[in-house]
């Protein structure tokens, strides 16, 4: 049995104690019904006819319709809005991306933006376990679900220890599948730090997203079961798109 809390648990209503509700917060309200009615992937009436029903100027009904882009409810399709559906769940763990999204059933998928090596500076070095200057691979992908563009993966790798990734690695398919079973390298454990940030011009642009979509950004430095560094990972992810789960349990 799951008890972890879903997005529909009971929370505080958001209305401020003196009472007054803004407007649009009001017209959120009444999207959210109207969403449910017509189900994941209906299409939303125009913004003129949504602003005439409720009887809101189209400002009003915009700063609704935001925040519930936002959140997820619902996602930009051309020049249509529809009913998104559930975000995705991603374990931190480290299973890879394509692990965490068959699990749910979705068709994961990257699409290659490039593959480059070049010498590795101090910072990179250090993390990596190599001298400055000695060549890294940098692998640049956008992760796919149901062939819906949710995030941005740049990886970092040692070209001593990942000599041919440029010739034995299908790019579309999972890295991790790739140094598990055709290198012999496993995972022992990772550094993960979690943060949100707002994508650049450039990563909006191959994500395919607003500019101001908040985004959850992930650093990742994973050591393989001899304390060895193996990857240093930047995932940037649509947080319209993604939520992320873990289990805490009590400390021995």
């Amino acid at each position: 049995m799951n008890d972890t809390p879903g997005p529909g648990a009971p929370i505080r209503s958001g209305i401020p104690e003196h009472g007054r509700v803004p407007k649009y917060y009001t017209v959120k309200g009444e999207l959210d019904g109207l969403l449910d009615e017509l189900g994941e992937g209906g299409v939303l009436p125009t913004e003129r006819d949504l602003a005439a029903r409720f009887e809101v100027s189209r400002d009003t009904l915009r700063q609704a319709l935001r925040e519930l882009l936002i959140q997820g409810r619902v996602r930009r399709r051309g020049r249509t809005t529809v009913v998104a559906g559930p975000k995705l769940e991603q374990p931190l763990s480290l299973a890879s991306y394509t692990e965490g999204v068959r699990r749910q059933g979705r068709v994961p998928g990257r699409h290659l933006i490039g593959l480059e090596r070049f010498p590795a500076e101090a910072v990179l070095a250090g993390q990596l376990g190599v001298a400055v200057g000695d060549p890294v691979w940098h692998l640049e992908r956008v992760l796919l679900a149901d062939g819906e563009r949710v995030g941005l993966e740049s990886t970092y790798l040692s070209v001593a220890r990942v000599p041919a990734l440029d010739r034995d690695f299908e790019p579309a398919g999972s890295l991790y599948a790739y140094l598990r079973e055709q290198l012999g390298i496993g995972f022992g454990a990772a550094d993960e730090r979690i943060e949100t940030v707002l994508a650049t011009p450039r990563e909006a642009l191959l994500i395919g997203t607003p500019p101001a979509l908040p985004m959850l950004l992930l650093h990742r430095l994973t050591r393989d079961g001899e304390g060895l560094p193996v990857e240093r990972v930047r995932s940037l992810y649509r947080g319209d798109r993604f939520s992320f789960t873990t289990r805490l349990d009590a400390p021995a």
